[in-house]
This record gives C-alpha cells, sequence and structure tokens, in this order.
C-alpha cells in the first residue's frame, strides 16, 4: 500500500507540475536587437512616482465635503497634463505591476513559484536601457531592477525592510522617507562635481517607490481615513520633488512625470486578482513632450466614474500598463525595452506627426523582432513536416506593412502609418501567443491521456481487490501476454526517439511517456474489466442509469460549487435529508437530529460574505466563549464516566482550556492595541506561537478512545484558529467538527442498519470485547490503539461510494465554506497580526494557508474514525476519494481556458492548481491525521505508536 500511495503521489506531482509546462512557461525570448527612435526626444529626464496599491477612484474622487484629496494632482490634470486609467492584468501583485510597468510585458508567471521576489528569465527594463537611473523606496521592488541592470549605472536607496510593518503607528513615514532623502540627495549633489554631472546628462531616470498608501490600505482597509491621508502625503510630497527639480534644472522644460500605482486594492484590503478596484489605477503624466489638458463636451466611456470625479470635461485617455514603458522610452528616447510588449499611446505625446510616426514604427519593429525569434526557435526544435506557421504574418506580409509604413512616412501620411503600424503590432502580438501556447494541445493530449488511465487504474484496482465483483475470478493478476509489453515498449521507444529529434525539454518527456506504463497497468487487468463488464449487465438498465445520474449531479455540484459558493449550501441541505431517504430517522432519532441541526447550520457559511470584508473581533471571542462551554461539558462528562479520572488527562484538558482562553484574550489585546496604532505586543507575539507549536503537540498526549483524542484535536487546533480568525469564521471549524462527530455516529448506525455484523477482531479491532449483540451502539467505546487484522476487512458496497462522496464534500466544503480561495483577493492579512505585522510574504502566506488546511485536517480526522467504525480498508475508501478527486480535475483540466478576460484565465487555472493541490494534500495529510488519531505520547516513559 505503501508502495501504491508514493507511486500515486509522484503521479499527481506531474499532473499538477503539467500545468505549469501547458499555462505558466515563459512568454520571454532572447537575441533582439534594441530599437530607437531616429529622432530627438523631448525630454532629458524622466521621474516616475508609483504609488504601490493606490485605487483610481480613491484618488480622483472628492470627499464628502467636495474637495479633492490630491490638489495638486488635479491641478496637473486641469492646466499641466493628461491623465487616464491604467488598467493592470492578474496577478495584481506589486512585482508584476512594476514588471509591466518599467519592462512593459506582463510578468513570467511562472515566477510565482518564486513568491514574485524575481523572474526565473532575465529580461530588459527601461532603468537598463537608461544612461542613470537613481530610485528610493522598498527594497524589495528596487533591488529586481538594480540587479538585472547591466552595468553599474542603477543607484537605489531604500529602507530596512522591518520598517514595512501594518502595525506601526505611522506608515506614512515610508513615503516621507523616500521625499526626505531624494531631497537630501539633491541638496548633496550642488556640492559634489561628479553627481552633479551627472544629473544633468540626458536619458536619465528617477524613480520613487511609494509603498505608505499599500501598507495604509492593508493595515488600515482602503475606506479608512489612514489610507485617504496617507494620499494627501504624497500629493504634498510630490508637489515638493516637483518644484525642487524644477529649481535645480533651471525651469528648463526637459523633464517628463509620471505619477501612477502598481495595482489597486479591494475595499476589504487586499489585492491580487482582477477584481476593478484591483485592476484600475490611476495615470497622470505632464512635463515634456506630453500633451496639455484637453477640454471636452463628450466622452465615450461606458462607466459613469467621470461624472462622479466631476471630470467628465477634461478628455481622458486610458491605457494598458504596459504601454507605459515604451512611452516613457519615447519622451527620453532610449531603445523600447526588449521584451516590451506594450504599445506606446501616442495620444498623449505632444510632438510632430513625424516623431509619432517615427516612434511607432520602431515599437511596430520592436515587437516584430520577438515574434521572429519565437518563430525561428519553435522552427529549429520541431521536424519540417509536423511545423505549421501562423499564417496571418507570413515573412511577406511583415515586409511589405514594413514597406508600406515606411514609405507612407516619406509621404507624410502619417495617420496612416501610425494605423499600419498598429496593426503589425496586433499581428504580431497574436503570433507571439501562437508560437507560445505552440505545444499547448499535444501536452494536453498526453496529460488527459495520464489522467484517465490513472483513474482506471485505480478503479480497477478497487474492483479486484475490495469488491465482489470479480468474486468469481482468480485474485491473482495473469502474467500478461508477450505481445502486450512488446508493444508497449515498442510505443515507448517511438515516443521517446520522436521526442529526441525534436530537442523537446526533458519534462515533455514524462509526459508523453507516462501514459505507456499506466495505459499497460490498465490493459493487464483485461480480465477484471470484462468480469465487471459482465456483472454491469446484471443490473436494471434503469437503476444503472439512477446510479450513474446521481454520480455525475454529485461530480458537478462540486464543480460547480468551485464557482458558486451557494453549491454548498444546496449540497448540505440535501445532506440533512439524508435520516429520512434511509430509515435512520426511525432507528437513531437523536442522532438524525443532531445531523440534521448541524447540517443545516454549517450550510448558512458558504452564504456569508468572503472573510475578512467584515471583520467582526466579537464573534470569534464569541467563537472561543461556546468552546470553552463545550470543554466544561465534555470535562464534566468524561469525570462521570469514567471510574478513574487521571491527573495527566485531567491536566492536559484544562491546559487546552487554558490555550483557548489565552487565544481569546491574544485575539482581544491585539486588535486593540493595533487599533490605538501601539503596533503587536512582544508577549502577545510569543504567546501566539507557543500555542501554535503547542497545537501539534498536545492532542498525541490525550488518550485515544476515540471521542477524547478527536475532541483533544478540535481543541488545541481551535486555539491556533481563533488566532487567526478576524470574524464569524471563527465558528466553522467549531460548526464542522461538531458535524463530522454526527457523522461518525451516523455511519455506525448506518452500517448495523445495512446487515453488516461487528465482527470481532482476533487482534481487539473494537477494544471493547463486547459482542455484537451487547454493543452499546456508542462511538465513544471505540479506540484508536489496537492493530487490525487486515484480513478482515469487508469487501466494498455501493453505500461506501456515498462516504467517499462525503468526504470530498466535506473537504470542498472546508476549504470553501468560509471564503473563495480560487481568489488570491479572499485571503486578509489581518489573519495574521497576531503572529506578525511585518510584511513578510512566506511567512504570512504560510500561516494563512494553515488557516485553510486546520477545518482540512479535521475532516480528516473524523474520516480516520469513519474508517474504524466501518470495518474499511483505509486503502479502499482513500482510493474511491482519490478517483473523484481526479475526475474534479480532469473536469478542471477541460474547464482551463486562455481567452477571455484575465480574471477569467486566471479563475480556471486556480480551480484546477487547487484542486490538484487538495489531491495531493489529501495525500499527505492522511498521513498526519493517522498521526494525530493514532500516536499516543507519554510524559513520563517511552512514546508508544498505535497504527489501525
Amino acid at each position: 500500500m505503501l508502495l501504491f500511495f508514493i507511486l500515486g503521489l509522484l503521479v499527481h506531482f506531474v499532473f499538477f507540475g503539467s500545468i505549469f509546462d501547458i499555462y505558466f512557461t515563459s512568454p520571454l525570448v532572447h537575441g533582439m536587437t534594441p530599437q530607437l527612435t531616429p529622432l530627438p526626444p523631448p525630454a532629458k529626464r524622466l521621474v516616475l512616482f508609483v504609488a504601490d496599491g493606490l485605487r483610481a477612484d480613491t484618488l480622483y474622487e472628492l470627499d464628502e465635503n467636495g474637495n479633492t484629496r490630491a490638489p495638486f494632482i488635479r491641478n496637473i490634470i486641469m492646466h499641466e497634463g493628461s491623465w487616464g486609467i491604467s488598467h493592470t492584468r492578474v496577478p495584481t501583485e506589486s512585482r508584476p505591476g512594476h514588471v509591466a510597468l518599467i519592462a512593459g510585458f506582463y510578468e513570467d508567471v511562472s515566477a510565482v513559484a518564486k513568491g514574485w521576489k524575481e523572474n526565473p528569465v532575465g529580461f530588459d527594463s527601461l532603468i537598463n536601457e537608461s544612461r542613470y537611473t537613481w530610485s528610493w523606496g522598498s527594497p524589495d521592488i528596487l533591488t529586481m531592477f538594480a540587479k538585472g541592470a547591466s552595468g553599474d549605472h542603477v543607484y537605489a536607496y531604500s529602507y530596512d525592510a522591518d520598517n514595512e510593518d501594518f502595525g506601526a503607528q505611522d506608515v506614512t513615514k515610508l513615503d516621507t522617507w523616500v521625499f526626505d532623502n531624494m531631497k537630501e540627495f539633491f541638496h548633496a549633489a550642488r556640492n559634489n562635481q561628479s553627481l552633479f554631472s551627472k544629473l544633468n546628462e540626458e536619458k536619465i531616470v528617477f524613480f520613487l517607490h511609494l509603498l505608505g498608501i499599500d501598507t495604509n490600505g492593508h493595515a488600515h482597509r482602503p475606506t479608512s481615513r489612514e489610507y485617504k491621508d496617507n494620499i494627501k502625503v504624497v500629493d504634498e510630497g510630490m508637489k515638493e520633488i516637483v518644484s525642487m527639480l524644477e529649481d535645480f534644472y533651471g525651469n528648463d522644460g526637459k523633464t517628463a512625470f509620471i505619477f501612477t500605482s502598481d495595482h489597486g486594492m479591494t475595499d476589504w484590503g487586499f489585492h491580487g486578482a482582477g477584481h476593478p478596484s484591483e485592476t484600475l489605477t490611476p495615470f497622470v503624466t505632464w512635463g515634456a513632450g506630453i500633451k496639455y489638458p484637453q477640454r471636452v463636451s463628450a466622452q465615450k466611456f461606458d462607466d459613469a466614474f467621470l461624472k462622479e470625479w466631476k471630470l467628465e470635461n477634461w478628455k481622458r485617455q486610458d491605457i494598458h500598463q504596459a504601454d507605459i514603458a515604451p512611452l516613457m522610452a519615447s519622451l527620453i528616447g532610449v531603445p523600447f525595452p526588449l521584451n516590451s510588449v506594450g504599445i506606446l499611446p501616442v495620444d498623449y505625446l505632444n510632438n510632430t506627426d513625424l516623431f509619432k510616426a517615427e516612434s511607432m514604427f520602431t515599437n511596430a519593429v520592436q515587437i516584430l523582432e520577438q515574434f521572429k525569434v519565437k518563430m525561428t526557435q519553435k522552427k529549429e526544435a520541431i521536424l519540417p513536416f509536423f511545423f505549421t506557421p501562423f499564417k496571418l504574418l507570413s515573412e511577406s506580409k511583415q515586409l511589405n506593412i514594413l514597406r508600406k509604413a515606411r514609405s507612407y512616412i516619406k509621404q507624410r501620411k502619417y495617420d496612416e502609418a501610425v494605423s499600419l503600424c498598429k496593426e503589425l503590432i496586433q499581428l504580431a502580438l497574436k503570433g507571439l501567443s501562437y508560437y507560445h501556447t505552440y505545444d499547448r494541445f499535444f501536452l494536453g493530449i498526453n496529460v488527459v491521456l495520464g489522467f484517465v488511465g490513472w483513474t482506471s487504474y485505480a478503479s480497477l484496482l478497487i474492483i479486484r481487490s475490495h469488491s465482489s465483483f470479480t468474486r468469481g475470478v482468480s485474485k491473482e493478476v495473469k502474467k500478461p501476454s508477450h505481445l502486450l509489453s512488446c508493444s508497449f515498449i515498442a510505443v515507448g521507444v517511438l515516443v521517446a526517439f520522436f521526442l529526441l529529434i525534436q530537442d523537446c525539454p526533458w519534462t515533455y518527456y514524462i509526459y508523453c511517456l507516462l501514459p505507456v506504463p499506466i495505459w499497460y497497468a490498465v490493459l493487464r487487468e483485461f480480465q477484471v474489466i470484462q468480469d465487471f463488464v459482465i456483472s454491469l449487465l446484471t443490473f436494471p438498465p434503469s437503476q444503472l442509469a439512477g446510479y450513474l445520474f446521481i454520480f455525475t449531479l454529485g461530480i458537478e455540484v462540486l464543480v460547480l460549487s468551485f464557482f458558486y459558493r451557494y453549491m454548498l449550501t444546496a449540497g448540505l441541505i440535501a445532506f440533512a435529508c439524508w435520516p429520512f431517504i434511509t430509515q435512520l430517522w426511525i432507528r437513531a432519532k437523536s442522532i438524525s437530529l443532531s445531523w440534521i441541526f448541524f447540517s443545516l447550520l454549517l450550510a448558512v457559511f458558504p452564504l456569508m460574505p468572503v472573510v475578512g470584508r467584515k471583520p467582526d473581533i466579537f464573534l470569534v471571542i464569541g467563537a472561543g466563549s461556546l468552546v470553552l462551554l463545550l470543554s466544561l461539558c465534555v470535562l464534566t462528562s468524561l469525570i462521570k464516566r469514567k471510574d478513574r479520572f487521571i491527573n495527566e488527562e485531567l491536566l492536559l484538558h484544562l491546559f487546552q482550556m487554558l490555550s483557548i482562553a489565552l487565544s481569546m484574550y491574544v485575539v482581544y489585546s491585539t486588535h486593540h492595541s493595533l487599533l490605538k496604532k501601539q503596533g503587536l505586543p512582544f508577549l502577545n507575539q510569543i504567546i501566539s506561537w507557543i500555542i501554535l507549536a503547542s497545537s501539534f503537540v498536545l492532542p498525541l498526549l490525550s488518550p485515544t478512545s476515540l471521542f477524547e483524542r478527536l475532541f483533544s484535536i478540535l481543541l488545541s487546533w481551535m486555539s491556533a484558529y481563533l488566532l487567526l480568525s478576524t470574524g464569524y469564521e471563527a465558528l466553522f471549524p467549531l460548526v464542522l467538527s461538531c458535524l463530522m462527530f454526527v457523522w461518525i455516529q451516523m455511519e455506525q448506525e448506518t452500517l448495523q442498519q445495512s446487515g453488516v455484523s461487528y465482527r470481532q477482531k482476533s487482534q481487539g479491532y473494537l477494544c471493547c470485547h463486547k459482542s455484537i449483540h451487547e454493543f452499546d451502539h456508542k462511538v465513544t467505546s471505540l479506540q484508536f490503539t489496537c492493530n487490525l487484522d487486515i484480513t478482515q476487512f469487508r469487501h466494498l458496497y455501493l453505500d461506501d461510494i456515498r462516504r467517499a462522496f462525503f468526504l470530498v464534500f466535506f473537504l470542498v466544503t472546508a476549504f470553501f465554506g468560509t471564503g473563495n480561495i480560487a481568489s488570491v483577493n479572499s485571503f486578509d492579512l489581518a489573519s495574521v497580526y497576531c503572529f506578525l505585522t511585518v510584511f513578510s510574504p512566506y511567512m504570512m502566506g504560510a500561516l494563512m494557508m494553515w488557516k485553510i488546511l486546520i477545518p482540512f485536517v479535521l475532516v480528516m480526522c473524523a474520516f480516520e474514525a469513519v474508517q474504524l467504525t466501518t470495518q474499511l480498508s483505509s486503502k479502499s475508501l482513500f482510493l474511491m476519494v482519490l478517483i473523484i478527486s481526479d475526475i474534479m480535475a480532469l473536469h478542471f483540466f477541460f474547464l482551463v481556458k486562455d481567452y477571455g478576460s484575465w480574471l477569467e484565465i486566471g479563475t480556471s487555472i486556480s480551480h484546477y492548481v487547487i484542486v490538484m493541490s487538495m489531491t495531493i494534500v489529501l495525500m499527505l495529510l492522511n498521513g498526519l491525521a493517522h498521526l494525530l488519531t493514532t500516536k499516543k505520547l507519554e510524559l513520563y516513559g517511552k512514546s508508544k505508536s498505535h497504527l489501525i
């Protein structure tokens, strides 16, 4: 069994990794020639202000008194420059946003594996192309461009990373630090001839990264006074910097200014997904080479923003975020970044028509160069008779368009030349996408073959070893025919040779060769397949169709729950009706009432707002109080039920109750400390980490009777969950655990009702040494402590498929019950403030992921108990769960799309990643749940390990 699960884990890692080769490969190519506009630029220098996390609406709108929050920016829009909205793409994170702004391309999605800290592939940027660049701001952003630049012409000045503290009293200091240090820098330059000389060169860039707004948004929400006041601080700081620069350069009119943001932020203070509040960012530019404000009577925009912002009379020009890089390159006369896919927004330029046409022509040639390199790379890696070129942009068409555009420029038909260059750019971008996704269908077919083969093999394994379908067939696998083995070896050799002559990456060998041994294993079981088909034919067609319909409906409900959380509510309501369908209502009325109550109570959670959007610390305190009350009741019951209550057990129970009380205190005091802007108390931080660490150990000290061990796990992990909660979700594990305990009892009753005997095992399976007639039907008498005689496991029945489905449904409910984690913006950084407030993406991400996994582990522990009460092999039941999960994963694999909005594309990919991660994590957490339920540590003496 261990070997099988290791093999299954490896197979699923391959399936999981395939999505990165199919959808997440790097789009970047190298070997292009730099392209420079052959005319003098309008500006000698560029100043780029990036207000991290600033939403467009919050900047442009008027406050409740009808006044602007940014009078300097408002004055620029009305009297000096041009403005609009910059449309960003998913993922709306700082690193990808700045790459789009400064390098002109949308971040390689595979960089998520490195936490957006660096790109797996090197790239060119405006900063690299500049003569000199000076930058001030966050170390996370500045260092990535300084690191990637060639030479030593990039200078970065950043504060210490520990200053990025969400619990700090005043985080606007992150922005005032930037302004103050830039002022000091220019003041020192007047007395430094070498530096003064560099500052008066051409093609120089000043980059100011302003992180205060983003930090205040995470800490206090974008609707808070702190966030809005920070905008005023930035506006005033920019005004002073612009005035200082104009004074330093003697108002020479050769400075271009750009103010924008890398991404926005949701109302609940997060970003990363594709909500309009995250993707709509401000864009304001003025100075050398930029058009002055244009008064208009009407504008063609579908939204109502212009009237809300009182800017309907000033022309708004929206752009894509990647278009900013070619605009900046054109303004200061440096080559367009080699990897840029941005299209120069010529309507922003205040220059001659010739300059606009030449700049647009340069932009087209620069993107066309990428297309040519990509095509050449793909053509050289594929056999000539297999290669299918991009037909919309042949070599002859490229030359014709370039010649025609150049002819238009010579004839001074500048508008026609610009239009033709835009057409060429669109074709080149489509061609880049075509060659980038060239192998997608081929790889997808192989992954699907592997998926179907693996699911078929797992199903056959269940049928052969754990069911009665093949009762009349020998359980021994017959030796496969020599012809079958030779055929699959030949297929494998041909596939490997085909990949070898095409110089394919090593990962292609895995995806293409993996289905070969899997399908060989499937066809080896031909006798089992034949016997299973014969058995199915004995079923009445209507009954078989009914089972198939119910199974399909269940899978579809699970799939739809990834898109619509209320489907979980519908499923739980259906679960509440289960006792009436199976006659359990008559046999076990009290247990059935509990099942109905907790099913309906749990069904409320998916209808609640996503966690973090409406924080309420008193609900967390209330949840902790309920757990303490329940603990007192359980403790009283245990003392009454047990003849002798061991001191260690009592101390453990009291210590776990103390952990719950401490968690409540830490949550309450931390919340109020942060409200007063006094930061995270050090004592609270220490207590939080101790509680988190102890939650792994304390359950192992509890008795291994089923009820006591499960309740100990609940208490320990609830104490950690409370520390990670901000609102109603603190109640979720409690309600879920209550339903899980009732589920265990319901399964016991169901098994007895169906007539499957509770046979006494030679090793003491139930550990209560009673006959079936004397068994009191209470789960409390079961133990996790005894070895099992695996030869006594019963066969699978149709009802066991229902048990496996219940588990998968509860796991999905544990994932999505309090939020849609398929969307990155569902996470709330406030969840981790009891542990740390200084920005640390890996640690914060790990804590938020652990918060998601806690309900998952509680369900898996209940699953261990269900296996115990139903006398079912953990391998067989677990295999059924994997099959259901894999069918869901295959479903989402077909739903992955690379068209439509970026939100739809990102969501479709994240769904597949989540369900595959769930399958892999399920294997790992099954082991963790087994450890938590069966391992017994002794305070005094040696540890003992007990296996089911």
